[in-house]
């Protein structure tokens, strides 16, 4: 992951003054790199025991539709509100700087579903929470957090558990 890690590049005061952003798009022009982390993910969802994939919009479908392809898994969008046609659940959450929402088609998952939910990044767990409760209210079980990016110093795992938490770059 040294290699992945050193094509992630920080942005200053993105998208606010303070924040420093870190951008995965040099990842994800490099096949082999992008390949790398499928892979890493792959093999982690695989020892979960993963049968869906839940990705979180909109850089968790980045990774979580080809993982779930790569693994001959279904893929189930978690996305903002109002982009799902049909019958959803809704879970609304609190951010630094006001509240979201995700939602999730209620058919998406069967009852007792093993779910791995995927992301790019993790801070502080807020949407990641989010979308745990969302396959929970589907009752399915959330067998393992899959993300690209840790930000360790924000404590999001911690929010998380004791749902499993797995990253490939920490900060």
């Amino acid at each position: 992951m040294d290699d992945v890690k050193a094509l992630i590049r920080d942005v200053p005061d993105f998208p606010k003054p303070g924040i420093v952003f870190k951008d995965i798009s040099p990842v994800l022009q490099d096949p082999a790199a992008f390949n790398t982390v499928l892979d890493a993910l792959a093999l982690q969802a695989r020892e979960a025991g993963a049968e869906s994939i839940v990705g979180i919009e909109s850089r968790g479908f980045i990774f979580g539709a080809p993982l779930a392809a790569r693994l001959g898994l279904p893929f189930v969008l978690a996305r903002k509100p109002g982009k799902l046609p049909a019958k959803t659940y809704a879970v609304e959450y609190e951010l630094e700087y006001g509240t979201d929402r995700l939602e999730m088609h209620v058919d998406a998952l069967a009852a007792g579903t093993s779910v791995v939910i995927v992301d790019d990044l993790l801070a502080t767990g807020g949407t990641a929470e989010a979308a745990c409760r969302l396959v929970e209210m589907a009752d399915a079980k959330v067998v393992g957090l899959l993300v690209v990016i840790e930000l360790t110093f924000l404590n999001g795992a911690a929010r998380l558990e004791p749902r499993p938490v797995q990253s490939l770059v920490r900060y």
